[in-house]
């Protein structure tokens, strides 16, 4: 009698443990960072090895902007899954993002781990979209005598270009809109567009026109057609 009253204590206090992480689950799909965070440290001290809480956590931290914080969680992932794409995409991605946020000569520091994190998601996972659009932006934005290179971006474009049409086109356009080659950006822009006819897509080719072209009245047109 003793073991079963033991026994369906034990149930009970693993059901009471999933639905705290439903509860956190669900709070962070409403946005609530702070509440599904303190529900999901709660949960990992009675479950350590929840390795999908601990993901969460990583994401809610880069949705903060606490890098340091996000670049722990996601630290743990890539060291216990060193197969797993996207967790080197995201630690990749956090590592890069608080580069932003430190002096130039610290971010020089960090540039390497960044890259490398991001070429290994793509060797791990030959159709891993992200990272391939994360080594697309890197290449152009590092200034040539650290690496960057858009010969290299465009090794990763042509990638995107065999996996998804929508994507290529898009990260083609941004290359050329990079390097103020807007007529060129336009007709990658439009390529994406006329396949994806997203949000995405139109508000790249309206910012563009907008922004970068002054073409209000393409913009216009491109919005009223959009919006149909």
């Amino acid at each position: 009698m003793k073991f079963l009253t033991y026994l369906f204590l034990l149930i009970s206090i693993q059901m009471m443990a999933e639905t705290d992480f439903d509860k956190a689950e669900k709070l962070y799909q409403q946005e609530k960072w702070q509440q599904a965070k303190s529900l999901f440290e709660s949960y990992l001290k009675e479950n350590p090895n929840n390795f999908k809480a601990i993901e969460y956590l990583g994401d809610i931290a880069g949705h903060q902007k606490k890098w340091d914080e996000a670049i722990k969680q996601y630290k743990i992932l890539k060291n216990q899954f060193p197969k797993t794409a996207n967790y080197f995409y995201k630690y990749g991605g956090a590592l890069g993002m608080k580069a932003k946020s430190v002096n130039k000569f610290k971010a020089l520091g960090m540039i390497d781990e960044v890259e490398n994190s991001f070429l290994t998601a793509a060797k791990l996972d030959s159709k891993h979209i992200d990272s391939r659009w994360a080594l697309v932006i890197l290449y152009i934005e590092l200034p040539g005598i650290v690496g960057g290179s858009e010969t290299k971006a465009n090794k990763y474009s042509e990638e995107l270009m065999n996996l998804s049409k929508v994507d290529g086109y898009l990260s083609k356009g941004y290359i050329d809109e990079y390097f103020n080659r807007y007529s060129k950006a336009e007709t990658n822009y439009i390529k994406a567009h006329e396949i994806g006819n997203s949000k995405t897509t139109f508000q790249k080719l309206y910012n563009l026109y907008f922004n970068k072209m002054k073409d209000k009245l393409k913009a216009q047109k491109l919005k009223e057609q959009f919006e149909k």
